[in-house]
């Protein structure tokens, strides 16, 4: 599996892309291999607020439906219009093809809590 050291991660399975003032967010290599083939998704809309840790959408697979956690506050500010219409891209291409969405950071401070690339590895290898 792929983990890029240039992201930060969170324990729900979102990386995080920061540039600048805003943030670019996804799902991980890990995510989108335990859901298997992806057949939709929902994302909120450009303008939308965003909470830490509240859904914002979700990705639906075969046998479930997986909700995406915001790792940090904001307003959305581009949704990636690509993968509403081909949502097997975050299967093909999840960190540059397969971007969910960019986000204005509301507060630096909540990203504090994300992982390494190193850590989020441990923290998949660790997990029961």
């Amino acid at each position: 599996m792929d983990f890029p050291e240039e992201l930060k991660y969170s324990k729900e399975h979102v990386w995080v892309r920061v540039e600048g003032s805003s943030a670019v967010i996804g799902i991980t290599d890990f995510a989108q291999e335990e859901l298997g083939v992806i057949s939709g998704v929902e994302l909120p809309d450009e303008g939308d607020e965003i909470e830490q840790d509240d859904s914002v959408g979700s990705i639906e697979a075969r046998k479930t439906v997986a909700d995406i956690y915001a790792p940090f506050s904001g307003v959305v500010l581009s949704v990636n219009q690509e993968i509403l219409d081909t949502p097997t891209l975050l299967n093909d291409d999840p960190y540059d093809g397969g971007w969910l969405v960019e986000v204005a950071l509301n507060d630096r401070d909540e990203l504090k809590g994300l992982m390494t690339a190193d850590d989020y590895a441990e923290y998949v290898e660790n997990r029961d």
